[in-house]
């Protein structure tokens, strides 16, 4: 908005600009995803904002699955008749278990040097599906739970592999999961692509003009790669080469979350210098 502003202010020369604003980009960046190509006026290129330093020159960043499992135990009273029952809270338990003990919750590293691997994974909310609590009391045998996840790397095979992993202990923890009957609980997992990894080369034209604004407002071009997901995975992904600039914000979905003023000043003059710079 204040790059529209001050186009309009000062009547600043300008090529054709296209200013889109993308909904729900914490929630799985819907809006980049199903932007209606034929009415953003055939962009060659584009710059996005986000979290960090104005002169970040962010030209790569990680995908990820988003997966979810249902985990199907039996109810029963759990001072009356335990043994009758199949925890699916203690299904859930042995499968995080093991997924922490394999090495492949939080940062995720496998093998050494150069070679190695990098990636990392969580898991978020834990309910008894539709908002409800996992379990009705404390004194029934849980017999549903549904867990959510999510497995990031910047190789697209990896983080596959992460979720796999996490399948993989689900599985094994309901089958050893038994009432006195002998019967074992189930799962149903599902994983689904959120959004693809990228790394654009620094020779392209938008890079090259990236950097050459940052440093026309006076910042040190910082060429990286992100860790989160951004607009600008599905906007690559489209076909539009896209550059992602900090904003200011910091320390991004805790309580300690702040904005840097200088740097979110910094971000507007290095839009209008995007706009306007031949």
């Amino acid at each position: 908005m204040t790059l529209a502003a001050e186009l309009e202010k000062q009547k600043l020369d300008h090529p054709p600009i296209t200013l889109l604003f993308c909904v729900r980009e914490e929630s799985g960046l819907y809006g980049a995803r199903h932007v209606k190509l034929d009415e953003l006026g055939s962009p060659v290129m584009a710059f996005n904002y986000d979290g960090g330093s104005a002169s970040n020159v962010v030209i790569g960043a990680v995908g990820a699955d988003r997966w979810s499992v249902e985990i199907f135990g039996r109810a029963s009273h759990a001072g009356v008749a335990p043994e009758r029952g199949i925890s699916s809270t203690m299904i859930m338990a042995l499968a995080l278990a093991e997924v922490k003990a394999g090495g492949w919750f939080g940062k995720v590293v496998k093998g050494k040097g150069a070679s190695a691997r990098q990636g990392t994974s969580n898991v978020g909310p834990v309910t008894g599906g539709e908002g409800r609590p996992a379990g009705d009391a404390t004194n029934v045998v849980t017999d549903y739970v549904h867990v959510r996840g999510e497995s990031r790397s910047h190789d697209g095979k990896f983080f596959k592999e992460i979720t796999k992993a996490y399948k993989a202990a689900f599985e094994t923890a309901a089958k050893k999961v038994t009432n006195a009957q002998g019967k074992s609980g189930k799962v149903k997992f599902k994983a689904e692509t959120d959004y693809y990894p990228f790394r654009m080369k620094e020779s392209l034209p938008v890079v090259k003009r990236a950097i050459e604004a940052v440093s026309a407002v006076g910042g040190t071009p910082n060429v990286r790669a992100a860790n989160g997901g951004l607009d600008a995975n599905w906007m690559v992904r489209h076909g539009i080469p896209t550059v992602t600039f900090g904003a200011g914000q910091n320390e991004a979905h805790t309580i300690d979350e702040w904005i840097n003023l200088d740097e979110y000043d910094r971000a507007c003059a290095l839009a209008v210098q995007l706009a306007t710079m031949r």
